[in-house]
């Protein structure tokens, strides 16, 4: 394979002769248009051209190499004859993004987990925070889950010694300094070119689980080499493809790299609609992730939609059997909702449920993994089902603080999963921004465990929570919807970043 010309790779530009080109490497993409899970029209908008900024924070290193046959890579373009191109102009957005990252207020500046999300409303472009911000339909619940922890107040016991404080737990046979794990969260690097690879890095250090999505922006295989050491437990989040051979290859390569759990998805048939992401209309996304060939992918419908139309809406319960028979780590369901389909796992055997609405990112008017808590832990006393080490219960959605944690913990959960404030955390501040979340998490477990008295994580009780309000929903849609939803379309339209302000 010798030097190709750009003025060459430019004349293949169309669907009946494709080139691409990507980290100085020419490919050869023609038949491969029709199998491109985001479908061919985005491959076809860089024809010719060089598509590496475009293809950096979608695709996974090495994706490529496994999609195409080796002689598809034709060469290398001669940098001498790049120059043909003209430089893209840099966009306001861009400038002003430049200009806060300039500007970024010192990292121990950020004292809770909400002000890494002011950090990083500004230094993200338009549609990387449409797709990790949005929620579904009108947000009610994206909003709830956090709402519904006000609910619940604490019932603090005093005269307990609290000298020595530790927090420290065990998820699925894994320790854990803290009673949270890192939630599965995609295209990681929207946020951050070094994408999810800072969350491990950062869980390593301070010695917390984090989740491998699906979905991640970096190869699986970059994350697990991220480790911060050859122990580091990991679990898997996985989204069932239609094609089951492509699942259970996922899966027996994660049990392999040492992964110690695997959290199947199943609140995700289909992907929710979140208008936010959809006003962007997010054209530039693809996936390693399959779909078998089909170009029926509707970009306009944002970043969510075009990159899960592999899921299979046809899982049920009788694939768990064939679940459990590709593998032997411990399987939790991800996404329960109701406490008789938390009773039908643990009566299956399963290792354990996680109370989620997807972050409020599919079916609105879901209610809290919190609320939801209570029933699921009662309906499981009554089978002789709770507690049962074997079988453990887990929250995600809306966690912003330890004493949310906490709440959830006294009430029966063994830990909380948290996904968006890490995003912010290290698309300002790389992997030292996901530190210093997950310390200041520490430092206010430490504090608010001693207001509570209770020393030890197995020390706080059920009667140290009044949830008598929980299930109480007063005013959860807006009067003037318009006005209040979380994006408006003066704002989502043409200024997704508002360039004009300034930290």
């Amino acid at each position: 394979m010798g030097l190709i010309s750009y003025d060459e790779v430019a004349k293949h530009n169309n669907s009946e002769s494709c080139y691409v080109i990507v980290h100085g490497k020419v490919y050869d993409v023609t038949e491969f248009l029709p199998e491109h899970p985001g479908g061919s029209k985005i491959i076809l908008k860089y024809a010719g051209k060089d598509a590496t900024e475009e293809y950096d924070p979608i695709h996974p290193p090495g994706t490529l190499e496994e999609n195409l046959p080796k002689d598809k890579c034709l060469g290398e373009v001669d940098p001498a004859t790049m120059k043909a191109e003209a430089k893209k102009e840099e966009s306001q957005e861009e400038k002003q993004i430049a200009r806060n990252k300039d500007e970024l207020p010192p990292l121990d500046l950020c004292l809770n987990l909400y002000d890494f999300e002011v950090v990083a409303r500004k230094v993200l472009k338009g549609t990387a925070w449409a797709y990790y911000s949005s929620g579904a339909d009108d947000e009610v619940t994206m909003r709830e889950n956090n709402n519904a922890f006000g609910r619940i107040w604490f019932r603090p016991r005093i005269l307990r010694d609290v000298s020595n404080i530790n927090y420290s737990t065990s998820l699925l046979g894994c320790k854990s300094t803290l009673p949270i794990y890192i939630t599965a969260t995609a295209l990681g690097k929207l946020g951050h070119p070094d994408g999810e690879k800072n969350l491990t890095i950062a869980a390593g250090r301070e010695g917390i689980i984090q989740m491998i999505p699906t979905l991640a922006s970096c190869s699986f295989e970059e994350i697990v080499d991220a480790r911060v050491h050859d122990q580091q437990p990991q679990f898997f989040q996985l989204y069932v493809n239609s094609n089951r051979a492509i699942t259970e290859k996922l899966i027996r390569r994660a049990e392999e790299r040492g992964v110690k759990g695997l959290f199947v998805t199943v609140d995700a048939p289909q992907l929710g609609r979140r208008e936010k992401d959809m006003r962007i209309k997010f054209e530039d996304v693809g996936s390693r992730v399959q779909n078998d060939g089909k170009d029926d992918v509707d970009r306009s419908q944002g970043a969510a939609r075009a990159i899960s139309s592999f899921i299979d809406p046809s899982l049920n319960w009788d694939d768990l059997n064939w679940l459990r028979s590709v593998t032997r780590m411990p399987i939790v369901l991800k996404g329960v909702q109701t406490w008789e389909d938390a009773v039908k796992a643990a009566e299956l055997g399963l290792s354990g449920v996680v109370l989620s609405n997807h972050g409020g990112r599919q079916l609105d008017f879901a209610r809290s993994g919190i609320e939801v808590l209570g029933e699921v832990v009662e309906a499981l006393k009554q089978r002789g089902l709770f507690p049962n080490p074997m079988f453990q219960i887990f929250v995600d959605g809306g966690v912003r603080r330890a004493s949310d944690v906490l709440k959830a913990v006294a009430m029966g959960a063994t830990a909380c999963g948290i996904g968006r404030p890490f995003l912010y955390a290290y698309s300002a501040y790389g992997p030292e921004g996901v530190q210093r979340a997950i310390q200041l998490l520490k430092a206010e477990m430490e504090m608010n465990m001693r207001l509570i008295g209770a020393p030890t994580l197995k020390d706080l009780e059920p009667n140290m929570v009044d949830v008598r309000a929980l299930s109480t929903h007063v005013n959860v849609v807006p009067e003037s919807n318009q006005a209040q939803i979380y994006e408006r379309l003066s704002t989502a339209v043409g200024m997704p970043n508002e360039p004009a302000n300034k930290l």
